[in-house]
């Protein structure tokens, strides 16, 4: 079996050329990954919170669920734009927001499941949980792409969800303008970076 020994610079731009494409194939058509989950997020920010605050009915906020509608145009547009070549890093990428994915889902079937036992499915602790896991996939994401704004931006998110959670502890209420906090966030790790990112690839590529 050939071995193939690189030299410490080969090594270099071999690390670099795999971070430059997971870049490149975070993109899904003419956007970028952030941006089909960003937008929406913000979106239903505003709406839930302009619903609730003037009808002052907490049902509306049930229109959250739709957050998980953007995973199906994302998941026909990989398919149809598969990246030709998906390095160690795409797939660890892949991986975590995979891990990301099934604490969503684990978290919301707790909701349910605990509900009977104290009367209630409070759906509305998915706001700041759903925050603390996005912050943490978005910033491993930009530890292994090397893009230092998706490092340090979701520590926004990270603390508005600490916010929350202090909130809640000591209130015992959800008032409705934290949906206003939640699509602030959402704004500042995902939208921005990924307006940031998708004008850096388009200069790389030029």
């Amino acid at each position: 079996m050939k071995e193939n020994n690189f030299t410490e610079k080969e090594s270099l731009e071999l690390i670099s050329q795999m971070i430059q494409q997971s870049r490149k194939n975070m993109e899904v058509g003419s956007g970028n990954i952030l941006l089909y989950y960003g937008y929406p997020a913000f979106i239903l920010a505003v709406a839930v919170y302009l619903l609730v605050h003037f009808t002052h009915d907490a049902t509306w906020s049930a229109l959250w669920f739709l957050m998980f509608l953007p995973s199906i145009p994302i998941g026909l547009a990989k398919r149809k734009s598969r990246p030709k070549v998906i390095s160690h890093v795409d797939k660890a990428i892949g991986n975590t927001w995979g891990v990301i994915g099934w604490l969503f889902l684990f978290s919301l079937l707790c909701i349910v499941a605990f509900g009977p036992a104290i009367g209630s499915c409070y759906f509305s602790l998915m706001l700041p949980l759903s925050l603390l896991y996005a912050s943490i996939g978005i910033s491993l994401t930009g530890i292994m792409c090397s893009f230092k704004l998706l490092i340090y931006t979701p520590l926004v998110g990270f603390v508005v969800a600490n916010y929350m959670l202090v909130l809640l502890i000591g209130e015992g209420s959800v008032p409705d303008w934290w949906n206003l906090l939640f699509g602030f966030s959402f704004l500042i790790m995902m939208i921005i970076p990924g307006h940031v990112l998708n004008h850096k690839i388009k200069t790389e590529v030029c």
